[in-house]
């Protein structure tokens, strides 16, 4: 079939629920972009950003690859963040992961798997930086979720990294990096604790929050 009908009938019951609720909110949404918040997340189909944080079309600017990664020389996520930072002014950027990461769990396996494995190798890279402890770690499933988490930890430090962010702080723009992980078994986010919020902040919470992370695994 070249046209999913149901697909279109879907957006017409969602389109008319919301003009149902307000008449005048799709002039409204067309006129101006003025989101608060800036998402980078995973592909993943069951990870849906405005869903997930209850926030309706026009409230948060999207950015979503494998694994929520910021490559530094990935030109789309650094176009993304640049616009979302200078043009839109947000106020947060969230990097939120996800346990049960295939993109995690693909970096984690030896297995060649084609064109993917040149974008995974940036979390074999995090996998190796912290090697000791994640194999002490003895349950496959914790282990992936530490990485999980550690790799989420790695981004929101990469995002503080890129010149955008820093020329924003440094002229006084109000900016908070926040780093999530959103659990697919109870559709709950988890705060990793690390939230940058200027230059000066960036060295002292990002070791603060990789430290409570791997205290977390000696106390499981």
């Amino acid at each position: 079939m070249r046209v999913l009908n149901q697909l279109f009938e879907n957006n017409r019951n969602w389109a008319n629920g919301i003009v149902e609720k307000d008449p005048e909110f799709f002039k409204k949404l067309s006129n101006q972009q003025a989101p608060e918040y800036l998402w980078i997340g995973c592909s993943d189909s069951r990870v849906p950003a405005n869903e997930i944080i209850g926030l309706a079309p026009g409230e948060v600017f999207v950015h979503r690859n494998i694994a929520n990664m910021v490559i530094h020389t990935d030109m789309n996520c650094l176009s993304v963040l640049q616009y979302a930072v200078d043009y839109l002014k947000v106020k947060h950027i969230i990097v939120c992961g996800h346990y049960g990461c295939g993109g995690v769990e693909g970096a984690m396996d030896n297995r060649p798997q084609g064109l993917v494995d040149n974008w995974l190798r940036h979390i074999r890279d995090v996998y190796q930086k912290y090697e000791s402890t994640l194999n002490n770690i003895s349950s496959l499933k914790r282990r992936t979720h530490k990485l999980c988490e550690l790799n989420v930890i790695e981004q929101v430090a990469n995002v503080c990294h890129t010149t955008f962010v820093q020329e924003a702080w440094k002229r006084g723009q109000e900016l908070a990096i926040h780093g999530w992980i959103y659990g697919l078994e109870n559709g709950l986010l988890k705060d990793l604790h690390v939230c940058v919020r200027g230059v000066e902040e960036l060295s002292s919470i990002y070791r603060m929050a990789i430290d409570e992370e791997l205290e977390d695994k000696n106390e499981n």
